[in-house]
């Protein structure tokens, strides 16, 4: 049996997946980590018409005008020219390939110009050693309990790198691997009229203590924490938001921990509702909370499918937007300007999650697109109560090629309002790898010593 049909046989099992808990593979299933199968999952030779690469991560091109440590990462593929251009002409030869949000961005906007500039994928990501070690032992360890609110037996790596389920999926994005890093960001959303506005102007700091001890169990650990302080616009400036992350564990009294320092009251207090549906004020409240890089947080309101995986032009090494592009350049009138997104055709997961009946969100279904090579979710949709296709989502992501890990921005256009935003997209010179601040910067007790209008 091939690669992809030895994959696709396990997702037959998808729908009568148990949610109170998920066996791992077999030994010879994990086996094909060191085969037919990258260190993390993914498939290691290219399609069959060439369009994907092989995975090679040896073939990374770092630029001659790259400075190591500086932080900066200038565009590798700065000459390379687009395979293609996907337009309103001839979107629908390609629309095999285009995900069903991609689809509907060209029924409404091509005739305003939307298109895709499609170029050579590539396929260079790769992680730690000890990562694949502890993928490999999870392979076979690693299982989902209570409902698939919780991951037991998982060390530091990608938790399910031959997934059985949808849950396992997302679960493989919720906790990928990362590296602390911070920035300075502005965020913005434009407007039904094509004006763009500055939302959010914000130093963001990000730690992944799970990662910080490789031989250990995550267990209680946190995966991610982030810390948020807002400089503008002037009502929120010297706002602190601070989010810790779970490793492994959503269940009653161990999901997300979020609070807040307000200005106004010059106190901290916990945020429960920074999760979920909850309008995210950083972006005006045109995305939610559970948006931010397509998904995160919960799995728990949905009911997770997995539709398989399929080949689709997602945003793929984007150097160019992240490191070189001042936002205000890149915003058109009703989408990002085509000349500056890079477009390549990946293989991905994709997952689908339908509301759970009694359950309240915004959101009645919605779709990710999670890249084999990193399960980092590149594109997604929502859908409304009436089950219309609202808001299509992308991350903008790229390789930092002297590390193992990358950097990325994420975008949703409302498509029934007219209306769409960038999120965490880094100043020219602004993004730093690494965090210049101590553990106490990621505490509730930091933010308060730090609180100041």
């Amino acid at each position: 049996m091939t690669s992809i049909g030895r994959q696709l046989a396990l997702l037959a099992g998808a729908l009568a997946f148990s949610c109170s808990a998920s066996a791992a593979v077999s030994v010879e299933e994990a086996a094909q980590l060191d085969a037919t199968l990258t260190p993390m999952g993914a498939e290691r030779a290219g399609n069959a018409d060439g369009s994907i690469p092989a995975w090679s991560p040896q073939n990374l091109v770092i630029p001659d005008n790259f400075v190591p440590g500086s932080d900066h990462y200038p565009d590798p593929y700065a000459g390379e020219a687009p395979l293609y251009t996907v337009t309103a002409d001839n979107w629908g030869e390609h629309e095999p390939v285009l995900t069903e949000g991609t689809r509907e961005m060209f029924r409404k906007l091509g005739q305003h110009g939307f298109r895709m500039l499609v170029y050579p994928s590539k396929r260079t990501a790769e992680a730690p050693d000890w990562y694949y070690a502890n993928t490999r032992k999870n392979a076979t360890g690693a299982q989902l309990v209570a409902g698939g609110q919780k991951i037991e037996g998982n060390l530091p790596g990608v938790p399910f790198p031959v997934p059985q389920s949808g849950l396992e999926v997302l679960w493989n994005h919720m906790v990928r691997y990362a590296e602390p890093a911070s920035q300075t960001y502005d965020v913005y959303y434009v407007g039904s009229n094509g004006k763009p506005v500055l939302s959010t102007t914000a130093f963001s700091t990000s730690i992944f203590p799970a990662f910080a001890a490789p031989d250990e169990e995550v267990g209680d650990k946190a995966w991610a924490k982030l810390r948020i302080d807002y400089k503008a616009p002037a009502r929120r400036a010297g706002e602190i938001l601070l989010v810790h992350e779970p490793g492994s564990d959503y269940t009653a009294g161990k999901g997300r921990q979020a609070w807040q320092y307000l200005t106004g009251q010059r106190r901290v207090r916990l945020a429960p509702a920074v999760a979920f549906d909850t309008p995210n004020p950083a972006v005006a409240g045109t995305s939610t909370y559970d948006d931010a890089g397509i998904w995160n947080g919960s799995p728990e309101r949905y009911d997770w499918e997995l539709l398989g995986k399929q080949e689709k032009l997602v945003p793929a090494s984007n150097y160019a937007l992240l490191f070189e592009q001042r936002v205000e350049d890149l915003l058109g009138e009703k989408f990002l300007a085509p000349e500056f997104v890079r477009w390549e055709k990946r293989r991905v997961w994709v997952v689908e999650g339908t509301l759970k009946p009694g359950v309240r969100h915004l959101y009645s279904k919605r779709r990710l697109y999670i890249d084999e090579d990193t399960w980092t979710a590149l594109a997604g949709e929502t859908y409304d109560g009436k089950g219309a296709l609202w808001r299509v989502s992308y991350t903008y992501s790229a390789r930092l090629y002297d590390r193992k890990s990358g950097a990325s921005a994420s975008g949703a256009y409302d498509l029934l309002q007219g209306i769409y935003n960038l999120n965490g997209k880094p100043i020219p010179g602004e993004f730093r790898n690494g965090v210049d601040r101590d553990d106490r910067h990621f505490t509730a007790r930091g933010m308060a010593r730090s609180g100041v209008r």
